[in-house]
């Protein structure tokens, strides 16, 4: 299994909030809904998506994509010097700032808001709402903001995307939650094969033929009763080897990323499934809910009920 598409399997978009958004300069929007991650892509017009982390501000075109990492703020303007005229606020409530006309920004539609259909601007959004403890994985290597422009990034996806969004038909969310995972993983790809990409330890050992080896066995089969001994006989190393180049090229031991795996796939089942906590510990390779309730509580610092119960 691909890397990228073993990590995002887990934590699916559900109802993941998508828009169609329409302006007409000058624009301004202050994006503060907390919501882990938005991928954004410029239909027509440009934009300047502006953080505020203090990290600079960043120009989309056309057919460029932007991934932004919650929950930290941002502000999608026309220019970056236009103050917000509205902000999204969590639960996608738009709140008028400052000087703002009455209803300058507003629904227009099926999945459409903003000023008209026929503004010169047109941003496709895509938002997930829920962070999942696999996705966190991957996320917490991205930067707070990443743009892929349009001369290395051209996907199918983007056109069907732009068609299905404007649909009503049965399903049709399910159909908009499964493009954007396809969308943000194809985007992800072709971000982390960047040269300026500073990937994920884990990712970049993928690559290698021992470590490489390795990592799916443990990825692929997290319930084996895995051993450094196992590992390296089947890596073709020896135990010392193994666990020294492990270590080396993604910054912890074979056993504490096995457990980090383990504890990451109970956390997103405890979530997205309604399994016993005795089955989910037997599917992630824990003997029974005791042992499973430990090590959870041990990195998590609650248990898996709590986990459960926040989530709902």
């Amino acid at each position: 299994m691909d890397v990228l598409a073993g990590l995002l399997e887990g934590p699916r978009a559900r109802g993941a909030f998508m828009i169609r958004a329409l302006f007409d300069p000058p624009w301004s929007v202050r994006i503060a809904d907390e919501a882990p991650l938005s991928v954004m892509v410029m239909v027509r017009g440009t934009a300047w998506i502006v953080p505020e982390d203090g990290t600079p501000p960043q120009r989309i075109r056309p057919g460029d994509l932007a991934i932004a990492r919650g929950p930290d703020h941002y502000t999608c303007a026309g220019d970056p010097a236009t103050k917000a005229f509205a902000e999204i606020q969590p639960g996608e409530r738009c709140v008028p700032l400052g000087d703002a006309p009455p209803g300058k920004y507003g629904p227009l539609g099926l999945r459409a808001w903003g000023e008209s259909h026929d503004s010169s601007v047109e941003m496709l959004i895509g938002t997930y709402q829920m962070r999942g403890e696999i996705t966190g994985r991957l996320l917490d290597a991205l930067p707070p903001l990443l743009v892929l422009p349009t001369e290395v990034w051209d996907c199918p996806l983007t056109p069907l995307l732009a068609d299905e969004i404007s649909k009503d038909e049965p399903g049709q969310d399910v159909v908009l939650d499964r493009l954007l995972d396809l969308l943000l993983i194809a985007a992800l790809r072709a971000w982390f094969s960047r040269p300026e990409a500073a990937a994920p330890a884990w990712y970049r050992a993928m690559g290698d033929s021992v470590v490489g080896r390795a990592l799916r066995l443990l990825q692929d089969d997290p319930a084996h009763p895995w051993t450094i001994a196992d590992l390296a006989a089947k890596a073709g190393v020896s135990r010392a080897a193994l666990a020294r180049r492990f270590a080396e090229l993604v910054g912890e031991p074979p056993m504490t990323y096995l457990t980090n795996w383990r504890l990451a796939l109970a956390a997103d089942l405890l979530r997205d499934s309604e399994l016993t906590i005795a089955s989910i510990a037997r599917k992630v390779g824990y003997g029974s809910a005791f042992a499973l309730s430990g090590a959870f509580k041990r990195v998590y610092g609650i248990s898996p009920q709590e986990h459960r119960t926040r989530a709902a």
